[in-house]
C-alpha cells in the first residue's frame, strides 16, 4: 500500500495520463508523443519517492523497458501494433516491476481481445467497408489502471484472511 502523498500522487498523475492516452486513442488512433514523453520522464522521480536503490531497481526497470521497447518495434515492423502503443507500453515498463508488468500484459491482451471483439461488431453493423482499427491505447490504459489501483491498494494477505 502506498502511504506516501508524494508517491500516491505520483500514480494518480500517472493514471489521468493513461486516461488521456486511452481517450485520444479512441478519437484520433493516436498517443501523443509528448504524452508517452512525460510519463517515461516521470519514472525517475517515482523511483526517487520509492526509494528504489539505482543497482539493481533502477537497473531492472531499464532493463524491462528496453526488452520492451524492443520486442515490440520488431512487432511495429510487422505492422502488428502502432508506434504510440509502443511507446506508450515502453513508458510503462519505466514504472512497473517485471513481474507486475507480466500481469499488466496479459490483462492488456484479455482487454484488447474484448476490444477487437466489441470493434469489429461494431463495424460490422455499421456495415464500414473501410480497414477496422482498433485503439489498443485503451486496452494498454485500462490494464494499466488496474496495476495502479492494485499498487495502491493491494490485496490483503493471506494471513489476515484466515484469521
Amino acid at each position: 500500500m502506498v502511504d506516501d502523498p508524494f508517491q500516491y500522487g505520483l500514480l494518480c498523475a500517472l493514471a489521468i495520463a493513461l486516461l488521456v492516452a486511452a481517450f485520444t486513442d479512441i478519437r484520433s488512433r493516436r498517443i501523443a508523443n509528448w504524452l508517452n514523453g512525460a510519463i517515461a520522464l516521470g519514472a525517475p522521480i517515482y523511483w526517487y519517492a520509492s526509494d528504489m536503490a539505482l543497482w539493481p531497481d533502477v537497473a531492472w526497470q531499464i532493463g524491462l523497458a528496453l526488452a520492451t521497447f524492443a520486442v515490440l518495434a520488431g512487432l511495429f515492423a510487422l505492422r502488428a501494433m502502432g508506434g504510440g502503443d509502443v511507446k506508450l507500453l515502453t513508458a510503462l515498463a519505466l514504472w512497473i516491476e517485471p513481474l507486475t508488468f507480466l500481469n499488466l500484459l496479459i490483462m492488456m491482451a484479455l482487454l484488447g481481445g474484448v476490444l477487437t471483439i466489441a470493434f469489429g461488431l461494431w463495424h460490422v453493423t455499421r456495415r464500414q467497408k473501410d480497414k477496422l482499427t482498433i485503439p489498443y491505447g485503451v486496452a494498454i490504459s485500462l490494464a494499466g489502471l488496474w496495476i495502479i489501483y492494485g499498487i495502491i491498494h493491494p490485496a490483503l494477505p493471506a494471513t489476515q484472511l484466515a484469521g
